[in-house]
């Protein structure tokens, strides 16, 4: 587990000084020093990780939640709304029918509808952070598409779970699907009427003690989500959007981030283990056509939630390329289908393509101005969006 840390570290270091995010270099460790590597093999067995990879997932779930505030719905939720589904209707559909082409499955379509169609929040916000871009008018936009792409995530994977679980029949999977939508309405009720109740029991001065708290609340109830046919990243997700609106959210916002860091490396740190490079050119062509599919889509999406807010060229290009990373949530989804027994390229295609696109996105979006050039005209820039 040291020489994990100690690798991942050093590579995103070296990543680091020429603008490179941490996540695929955190990939690149693992694969580097997995069993399916020539060389020196750190981990044998990518299980020896499993738990503590699966904490790395749940916590960067719990973390959202914890960003995420039901007042973003009333400002500007119309238009938020608006762009945040004209993305989503067109990436998850360009990747269900990029799933179907390919012929590997339903199921397997499925899965990477998601994987194609939800962004990565970890690489926009940093981008967005590095760029200093954060104060800019379009992303507010930007910003509202994560939040859309949060409620889509979770009730997508409470859908998908059943699906892809393998149910026995119709029924089954309408029982499944019944008892993780039950469950998941039990945790959005305890979101949307419980909270000042769980804020008094969670509230301490101490912040071992809320440490404690509540770390014990995220990791019990994904494992009782789990067992509900939830995905335990649903679970963790749900208790982050109750804890984030209590009297302690922002403290525990401060206190889960380093938790959120170290165990979110493992967790792909963990993920590159159990990639074989020697699979990866299998799926080369894929990958491309796939990396081009969002390219254009996301393009598209642009173009849209430019019209919406009255942006020009140059926001709409800057918000095309920032939310062109793939990341975490495609990750959830290749760990889900490898538990599911889907197809075996599924793990090495979604690599391949978080690879591509967590390396192209940042390095796009600081050149944005570049694709601003050969956009169409949408309108009048406003004032406000110069400087």
């Amino acid at each position: 587990m040291g020489g994990a840390f100690i690798a991942a570290a050093v590579l995103a270091r070296l990543g680091g000084r020429i603008g490179l995010p941490t996540i695929p270099l955190f990939i690149l460790a693992g694969m580097l020093l997995g069993p399916h590597t020539p060389g020196y093999v750190l981990v044998h067995d990518p299980h020896e990780l499993e738990m503590l990879s699966a904490l790395g997932l749940v916590l960067l779930l719990f973390y959202l939640g914890l960003e995420f505030h039901m007042d973003d719905l009333k400002t500007g939720g119309r238009q938020m709304a608006l762009a945040g589904g004209a993305y989503l209707a067109l990436n998850v559909s360009a990747g269900f029918g990029f799933g179907m082409a390919l012929g590997w499955g339903l199921s397997e379509a499925l899965v990477l509808a998601g994987v194609l169609g939800i962004s990565s929040s970890a690489i926009v916000t940093k981008v967005l952070v590095d760029l200093d871009r954060i104060g800019n008018p379009e992303s507010r936009p930007i910003l509202g598409i994560i939040v859309v792409e949060d409620i889509f995530l979770a009730l997508y994977l409470a859908a998908l779970q059943p699906v892809i679980s393998g149910a026995d029949s119709v029924g089954s999977a309408v029982a499944q699907g019944g008892k993780a939508f039950g469950f998941l309405l039990l945790l959005a009720a305890a979101a949307r009427w419980g909270t000042k109740l769980i804020g008094r029991l969670i509230a301490t001065k101490d912040d071992e003690l809320l440490v404690i708290s509540f770390l014990g609340a995220v990791v019990l109830v994904a494992g009782i989500a789990e067992e509900f046919g939830v995905a335990d990243a649903i679970g963790a997700f749900m208790v982050g959007l109750m804890l984030g609106q209590t009297g302690s959210g922002d403290r525990i916002r401060e206190l889960v981030h380093p938790l959120r860091d170290a165990f979110g490396a493992i967790f792909f740190f963990a993920f590159g283990l159990s990639i074989d490079p020697g699979d990866l050119p299998l799926v080369v062509w894929p990958v491309l056509i796939a990396a081009v599919i969002t390219v254009a889509m996301n393009v598209l999406a642009a173009l849209v939630a430019a019209r919406i807010y009255g942006f020009g060229r140059g926001p709409a290009a800057n918000v095309a390329t920032t939310l062109l990373a793939r990341g975490e949530f495609a990750l959830i989804l290749a760990t889900m289908s490898a538990n599911a027994a889907l197809d075996e390229r599924l793990g090495p295609f979604i690599a391949g393509y978080v690879l591509v696109l967590a390396v192209l996105a940042p390095l796009a979006a600081g050149r944005s101005h570049w694709l601003a050039r050969y956009l169409p005209r949408i309108g009048e820039q406003k004032p406000v969006t110069t400087g």
